[in-house]
């Protein structure tokens, strides 16, 4: 797109389905990287990607060339498809409807990268589900207690 010029920075937060812990050490790595390569695939730059075993969390340059709906749709089923044929789960394994989206300007970029990056000892404090919640608030997302994340099952 000639003569489009944007400075979009996303988070995008999305959990196991049923918040299973599916995501293990030994294979984080390599998801973290597949995803990437997805995003990148679709002209948009991650900046910062880390996950808990219930949850991953993508924060990214977004272009405008595509809807952020369809890039996650994408990511969650190219991911899924990709952890299944790899077999890392003993269960088939898929990321639950929904996700989170934030967007921050170029100020927040590096406090937004170091919290992405340090998820495990963020998570010694917060659980995951404190930790959405307070980014729904802190955005002011008014949003239905119903379809927020469930507690794993």
């Amino acid at each position: 797109m000639s003569n489009t010029y944007t400075q979009i920075h996303i988070q995008c937060v999305m959990a196991v389905k049923y918040r299973q812990a599916l995501i293990q050490p030994e294979w984080k790595d390599q998801l973290q990287k597949y995803i990437t390569g997805i995003v990148q695939n679709h002209g948009h730059k991650v900046i910062a990607i880390d996950n808990m075993p219930d949850h991953l969390h993508l924060f990214f340059g977004f272009r405008p060339n595509q809807s952020l709906s369809d890039l996650m749709r994408i990511v969650k089923g190219e991911s899924s498809e990709w952890i299944n044929l790899q077999r890392f789960t003993p269960t088939v394994f898929r990321w639950q409807e929904g996700y989170g989206a934030f967007s921050y300007s170029r100020s927040h970029v590096q406090r937004v990268t170091n919290y992405v990056m340090k998820q495990g000892e963020h998570h010694k404090k917060h659980t995951f589900l404190e930790e959405y919640r307070q980014l729904l608030e802190q955005f002011e997302i008014k949003y239905d207690e119903r379809y927020i994340f469930k507690e794993p099952e």
